[in-house]
């Protein structure tokens, strides 16, 4: 009976700490004040607030205050949620490039997590000149590093598949000639790569 009081108690106490939805909004709707000092003391609380925030700053890249969805988009870069992903894929293609700016650096700070839906865009746009620098400058990041991918035919990590070595033709397909022509298919195949099952799945 004690047991089940703790429990209740501790369940209200969490309820009681996190923010309610009211308060989130309150807090995006104070992204577009005049104070640069204001607004960023606003996103600092959001993101302390963390992943509840992240569907109202979502919502808020869509709004056509560039003021507002300057801050969504540097809040989310800096929550680093991989929710947020495709909606900082999508704001690749904001008119702003500050805006566009920030949903590369994001994506980025995101991590790999970050990439389907951001090869899932390429193969659906890839004829939109923004989009493709954005996925360039994200891309590039990833390309230049040491991290390894979990080859889904390997076990030890020596084996496995290098982002650069990964993402380097599709980075030189952005860089070519006609890339909304080559991009689709150096960006299915990294898709491909990334996501097909697993050995060990497909022997179950």
């Amino acid at each position: 009976m004690e047991k089940q009081e703790n429990h209740a108690g501790n369940s209200k106490m969490a309820q009681a700490n996190e923010p309610n939805q009211a308060i989130i909004d309150e807090l995006i709707g104070k992204l577009a004040g005049k104070s640069g000092r204001a607004r960023e003391n606003v996103r600092q609380r959001l993101v302390v607030i963390g992943k509840p925030a992240v569907p109202a700053l979502i919502e808020a890249l869509k709004q056509r205050d560039k003021l507002i969805r300057w801050e969504a988009a540097k809040t989310l870069g800096e929550i680093r949620d991989p929710i947020a992903a495709p909606a900082l894929v999508k704001a690749l293609r904001d008119r702003v490039f500050e805006i566009r700016w920030l949903a590369a650096e994001g994506l980025i700070a995101i991590g790999h997590e970050a990439l389907v839906p951001l090869l899932n865009e390429l193969i659906k746009y890839p004829e939109y000149p923004w989009l493709q620098q954005g996925a360039h400058h994200v891309l590039s990041h990833f390309a230049t590093s040491d991290i390894y991918i979990p080859h889904h035919e390997f076990v030890h990590p020596k084996q496995n598949t290098s982002l650069k070595e990964l993402l380097q033709p599709l980075v030189s397909a952005l860089e070519g000639v006609e890339p909304s022509l080559e991009v689709p298919r150096a960006a299915s195949e990294v898709l491909d790569e990334l996501t097909k099952p697993s050995k060990a799945k497909r022997n179950k």
